[in-house]
């Protein structure tokens, strides 16, 4: 107990004194300090543009707004946007400044980062819903997924992230002795629910995009059988067989940023860990960060629409800056939808016979 009160103090109103357990957390040496720097200010202000650039984007298009498709990449934008902020924020000052806030403020912003990438994970188990609808009830799937019951699900993901990731910033925290070995104030059976959480999208996320792959493996097979006759809805398997490959290519991406995080979090709960091993996890949580910069470029950007739209609104701008001013008002021109075999609502124009 004299360990709890000695958090109370260091975390209450006298912020200024020396907190030893947290600075058992600062664990980076001099040159590792300047590599996480350089690297999360690159990759947050990078990440930043980006998911602002889609979120404009997304947010301007009237048409892009009355789809749910672009509703969930919105979301996903939205939420990329705001942990690149407040995790590149909170994490350089912390490990490069070893900055020391009060308690307060120390777990809104782990709690923020907290919320930020879980709204993130959301969003991309609510976009692989909707891949999934599209291709496994095509004729339906306006009829399955309207704009309101996209907005419904939005809401309830938002509301989720938040209810999940504020616990420790209203009461739920810890003495330096039950603490998470890799989080200062965040008690461990905290951590592992909010894990236990994580792997139930992660595991919708598999579950949704695995059975789109299977349908695409099933596809080539028969593909293969009618290569030199046509046959009923072969343009159709062919769109799911390339959506398949670039479904591939984002479960690769996501195990890839996240694993090594997550793996190292569950290990944490088992055993105490060293210094190098918090090393090791500081910069395997830069990756939950290039996370946030790659959703733009396979999700949004791989977007027939939404580069449509960049170039549109492009050309608006030069004209405004050469002193020609707006010709009209008229949206992204509709032959572009179908461009792009990551957009869903294209994607069901296309149906077997």
């Amino acid at each position: 107990m004299e360990g709890c009160r000695e958090t109370q103090v260091a975390n209450g109103s006298m912020a200024h004194l020396d907190f030893k357990p947290m600075k058992d957390y600062m664990v980076l040496s001099g040159p590792q300090r300047v590599v996480v720097a350089v690297l999360c200010i690159l990759l947050g202000l990078f990440s930043a543009l980006e998911n602002a650039t889609v979120l404009y984007l997304t947010l301007s298009s009237h048409r892009m707004r009355r789809k749910p498709s672009y509703l969930f990449i919105g979301s996903l934008a939205a939420a990329d946007l705001l942990a690149s902020t407040v995790f590149v924020c909170s994490f350089v000052n912390f490990h490069v400044f070893n900055g020391v806030d009060s308690k307060a403020v120390f777990l809104l912003k782990i709690c923020s980062v907290t919320m930020t990438f879980t709204a993130s994970v959301g969003s991309l188990l609510l976009t692989a819903v909707d891949r999934y609808l599209c291709l496994r009830h095509p004729q339906r799937y306006k009829a399955l997924l309207t704009r309101g019951r996209a907005l419904v699900a939005l809401g309830v993901m938002w509301v989720l992230s938040v209810l999940v990731s504020y616990p420790p910033l209203v009461g739920w925290t810890c003495c330096p002795s039950l603490c998470s070995e890799l989080f200062p104030l965040i008690p461990n059976d905290y951590l592992l629910g909010w894990l236990l959480f994580i792997a139930l999208l992660f595991s919708g996320i598999l579950y949704t995009y695995g059975h789109v792959l299977w349908k695409a493996h099933q596809h080539v097979a028969s593909l293969a059988e009618h290569q030199d006759k046509p046959a009923p809805g072969v343009t159709r398997m062919r769109l799911d067989v390339r959506l398949a490959k670039t479904l591939g290519l984002l479960l690769a991406v996501l195990l890839v940023c996240w694993f090594p995080a997550l793996a190292l979090m569950v290990y944490s709960l088992t055993t105490t860990l060293s210094d190098a091993v918090k090393k090791v996890f500081a910069f395997c949580s830069i990756l939950c960060l290039l996370n946030s910069v790659v959703n733009p470029i396979i999700y949004a950007m791989r977007s027939g629409e939404i580069r449509s739209s960049a170039q549109h609104r492009l050309a608006r701008w030069k004209k405004y800056l050469r002193g020609l001013g707006p010709e009209g008002k008229e949206e992204v021109p509709r032959s572009s939808i179908k461009s792009s075999i990551t957009e869903t609502e294209a994607d069901t124009k296309i149906t077997p016979r």
